[in-house]
């Protein structure tokens, strides 16, 4: 069985809230299953916000070169995150370690979220080591995705509950966001999307109010770098959020723009209409990522042209965001994501296959 294992995952930082969000919260359901999870990060400093109070079960190790390893028991699963590569020194005590039972460690290659098609092509397939203290072994490569033959995503056991129970006007109260009852509720987390400028003359143009609630950090500054409507908009300037409460976000809010990889599936998970800004890259690899998950929705027309438009990938005009069309979408999409299986269930069978 897989319960009681000892985890190592490594995570080295590009988007501080898209690979460590993912990273802390697999390592925090993890340690709610009952296994010990240490976290091997470069740059943990978004976990003051992101997780105060961190979780019982879970150690956050400084990911440094070299590593403090003096003293260290190789965990029973190796999981390097989003194309890192486990420093070799590690490697080299993990095969050490495990050599005197004859068991190697489970090694999981955990990839980025993308529906392209690859995905199910590559899924769960081997990639063996060619050299190095670890060779002769074979890292299995997990990939999150949308349908059955992904590795999933990631999803609390009683996240219908909680949604269920939550509480909009508190929560909101609790942040000092009051607003009336026909004003329309939208957060706004993304880079700096040049289209932005016109998104906030959409929504002071609505017939109803609208209340703009905004992230911390470069969607922050990004709105204040603009000229903001001085009527039909009211703009809120949110603290750095924990995962929690970011989650309580999206559930608040009418629209949600999100950006990365984990706060698109929090957005799926919420079921509220939603716009996604991906990470850009320079060789405009995005834009394919960007069609294929579009595709999988079966996005309507008008999600599509606001898609391209706010990631960049044309200049034409905003229009503005049909939000029955966009939320059937939305709830459709929870609604087969949650027929399937959910990717720490999928990732515990792994293991479990791969340890015996």
């Amino acid at each position: 069985m897989t319960f009681g294992l000892r985890w190592d995952i490594f995570c080295r930082v590009i988007d501080n809230h898209g690979d460590m969000g993912v990273c802390w919260r697999l390592a925090r359901q993890l340690a709610r299953q009952g296994h010990a999870v240490r976290l091997w990060v470069d740059d943990a400093s978004a976990l003051a916000w992101m997780a105060p109070q961190g979780c019982p079960g879970v150690d956050v190790h400084p990911w440094t070169e070299p590593l403090a390893l003096q003293g260290l028991a190789p965990g029973d699963v190796l999981v390097e995150a989003f194309g890192c590569e486990i420093p070799p020194a590690f490697v080299e005590l993990s095969m050490r370690w495990r050599a005197a039972d004859h068991r190697h460690p489970a090694w999981i290659n955990l990839e980025y979220l993308s529906a392209e098609r690859y995905v199910e092509r590559t899924h769960g397939l081997p990639s063996p080591v060619m050299h190095g203290p670890a060779h002769g072994v074979s890292k299995r490569f997990f990939y999150p995705g949308f349908t059955p033959r992904t590795g999933g995503l990631l999803r609390e056991p009683d996240l219908l509950q909680q949604q269920a129970q939550f509480d909009r006007a508190a929560w909101l109260a609790g942040h000092g966001i009051r607003w009336p009852a026909e004003a329309r509720l939208v957060s706004l987390f993304c880079y700096e999307p040049a289209a932005l400028p016109r998104l906030l003359q959409l929504l002071a143009s609505e017939a109803q109010p609208v209340h703009l609630l905004v992230t911390a950090g470069r969607a922050a500054a990004a709105v204040r770098a603009c000229a903001v409507p001085a009527a039909g908009l009211q703009v809120h300037y949110l603290p750095y959020l924990t995962q929690d409460d970011y989650d309580h976000l999206l559930w608040a809010c009418d629209l949600n723009f999100v950006r990365g990889e984990d706060s698109l599936v929090r957005a799926l998970w919420a079921g509220q209409p939603f716009v996604w800004h991906l990470y850009p890259q320079d060789d405009d690899a995005h834009h394919s990522k960007l069609s294929a998950f579009l595709d999988w929705l079966d996005a309507p027309a008008s999600l599509r042209a606001f898609h391209a438009t706010w990631n960049g990938l044309d200049t034409h005009p905003l229009q503005a965001p049909e939000l029955p069309a966009w939320g059937r979408c939305a709830t459709q999409a929870r609604a087969l994501l949650l027929d399937q299986r959910d990717l720490l269930s999928q990732l515990q069978a792994l293991v479990n296959h791969l340890r015996g």
